[in-house]
């Protein structure tokens, strides 16, 4: 038995902007990623490899004219749901 999702995957299209940023706080550099698909529960994310290693477990996603606090569900290669 598989369990339906609560929120239906959207991927941008159109006008909406595909690129986000990763802000970790401090003094830490910001990280640029592209947004594969978003809905109101969660995001993935594709960013590079080497710093996809190197994310923490929480961090603000800035999408648009929206910033998110999000944390890491799962990472598989370079991509990273939130």
């Amino acid at each position: 038995m598989t369990q339906q999702r609560r929120f239906e995957r959207i991927r941008p299209a159109g006008l909406m902007a595909r690129t986000a940023r990763i802000i970790t706080g401090g003094r830490d550099p910001v990280i640029d990623c592209t947004v594969i698909d978003y809905s109101a529960g969660g995001a993935c994310l594709d960013l590079d490899l080497s710093l996809a290693a190197r994310l923490p477990q929480r961090f603000d996603l800035h999408h648009g004219a929206s910033r998110k606090k999000c944390r890491v569900v799962w990472t598989r290669g370079r991509l990273t749901l939130v």
